[in-house]
């Protein structure tokens, strides 16, 4: 579903195993937090080191049972672990990757910056956050064209126009996109020393959060 609704997503998922190889550190783990059917986990393990630790967290039981099922077909069995867990509670350690990919924009907006401080604190030296969200535009016809498009977008995909309209009225006020600027922002105030937009398509966008 997601692939139908997030124009770029797929490229995200080709492109992430590029920047794993060169910020993954032997001995680390790497997270996935709201790791869904454990795409990310699936697409990095390819290029980070054997010695990695792939842990995945999802509150959701059914969620985590089709990720196992999948993680089980393309992954050896001990690199990866699996934890049913409130990603807001979860003790990040002596992490190299973290994975955020769509999921901060479920977070109510005042406890944001709370995760990704925890996050940085729990990133080795040189640890990077990969953030990807759907945003917002200050510019009012910037964002009111890039909200059309991926309307366009979805229907190209198969959605109908009555299947977009009821998507768009259930993610109200639950999904809370901000601007990359908010995002920028935040991840200073978290602790991390750089930050770059590394993929945008229309209103989504993916970043790149390194803690030196």
């Amino acid at each position: 579903m997601i692939r139908r609704s997030v124009p770029g997503y797929g490229m995200t998922l080709s492109m992430m195993p590029l920047i794993a190889k060169r910020y993954a550190k032997p001995e680390t783990c790497i997270y996935d937090l709201g790791c869904s059917l454990g795409a990310g986990l699936v697409s990095i393990a390819q290029n980070v080191p054997d010695s990695t630790q792939l842990i995945g967290i999802d509150n959701s039981k059914p969620m985590l049972d089709r990720c196992q099922e999948a993680l089980k077909t393309a992954l050896e069995p001990g690199r990866w672990t699996l934890r049913q867990a409130d990603i807001q509670e979860t003790p990040i350690e002596n992490a190299s990757i973290v994975l955020l990919n769509f999921t901060l924009q479920f977070i109510p907006i005042e406890q944001r910056l709370s995760l990704l401080k925890r996050i940085g604190q729990g990133l080795v030296p040189g640890g990077i956050l990969l953030l990807s969200e759907k945003v917002r535009f200050e510019d009012e016809n910037a964002q009111n064209d890039l909200f059309e498009l991926h309307h366009d977008f979805k229907k190209a995909k198969g959605y109908s126009a009555l299947e977009v309209s009821q998507k768009r009225a259930a993610l109200e006020n639950v999904l809370v996109p901000e601007t990359i600027q908010a995002h920028r922002d935040r991840i200073a105030s978290a602790g991390f020393d750089h930050c770059e937009v590394w993929l945008q398509c229309f209103n989504f966008a993916s970043l790149l959060a390194i803690k030196a």
